[in-house]
């Protein structure tokens, strides 16, 4: 059994959550965000529990939960907290863990480090989510090259929301990322999420 996955998004607002709700329900993973800014009633942790029908996957506490939707860093120095790298750990479970960021790689926590050292801490193989708008290829072709920069295992890219199949082929093509999946425009609920996992299961054996 894999350990589990970092899923990152080569944005903000890009689809991460729902991913990693069907990636969850997918692996019957356990599920960690290691920081939460902001909407702290209805988290990102809370999110994906409405959405998870088995009732493996255990939901680990957020290694920091801070009041303001804004970049770690700042809504850190706002709840007067200093986050600190060496306090990011993976939770212990015998089980696989999927884990999301928040926004994308460069998005600083403090002011020497990123998510990006996060997952260079963590180790975990990484799941890039792209999301198809002007600018994306840009993003995600730099997002998948920054990972491989910093020695981090590029597991592949999910592409999210409405299809477009050029900027897809391109993205694959110049990044040789390995195509896992593509989570449509939905509604979001368990059944959809259920049915979306499906395509996904083969992920268990890493």
């Amino acid at each position: 059994m894999n350990k589990g996955f970092f899923v990152t998004g080569i944005d903000t607002e890009i689809g991460k959550t729902v991913t990693s709700s069907v990636l969850v329900e997918a692996l019957k993973s356990d599920y960690w965000k290691p920081i939460q800014s902001g909407d702290l009633e209805f988290s990102d942790t809370m999110k994906v529990k409405s959405l998870i029908s088995n009732s493996k996957t255990f939901f680990h506490q957020e290694g920091y939960a801070l009041k303001t939707p804004m970049s770690p860093h700042a809504a850190a120095k706002i709840d007067d907290v200093h986050i600190e790298l060496e306090n990011i750990v993976l939770p212990q479970t015998q089980n696989s863990l999927i884990v999301e960021g928040a926004g994308g790689l460069m998005v600083p926590i403090n002011e020497e480090h990123t998510i990006l050292d996060i997952m260079k801490k963590l180790k975990l193989p990484v799941i890039v989510v792209s999301k198809n708008y002007l600018g994306s290829i840009n993003h995600t072709l730099l997002t998948v090259n920054c990972l491989r920069e910093n020695n981090l295992d590029v597991k592949g890219v999910i592409f999210s929301g409405e299809e477009n199949a050029e900027s897809q082929r391109i993205i694959l093509k110049q990044s040789q990322a390995t195509f896992l999946g593509r989570i449509p425009f939905m509604e979001i609920n368990k059944e959809n999420i259920l049915k979306e996992s499906e395509q996904f299961k083969f992920l268990i054996d890493g």
